[in-house]
């Protein structure tokens, strides 16, 4: 392979939006990545489902569901 035409592959810092930072190897510029959310904050890991209703449609769509 061409040594010429391949990313540069260098570790970097990945931090969360929540806090949690992390290291890991990555081919984008830069030592420190920002992301908004990690497998610390993730609704899916941790199990706490959040919603967020800016026009009431969750409650519209509970009332006509009666939940």
């Amino acid at each position: 392979m061409n040594a010429n035409i391949q990313p540069n592959y260098h570790e970097v810092e990945i931090e969360c939006a929540c806090g949690e930072k992390f290291i890991t190897k990555s081919t984008k510029p830069g030592d420190k990545i920002k992301i908004d959310i990690c497998n610390k904050c993730h609704p899916f890991f941790t199990g706490k489902q959040k919603i967020v209703d800016t026009n009431g449609k969750v409650e519209k769509f509970q009332k006509r569901h009666n939940l």
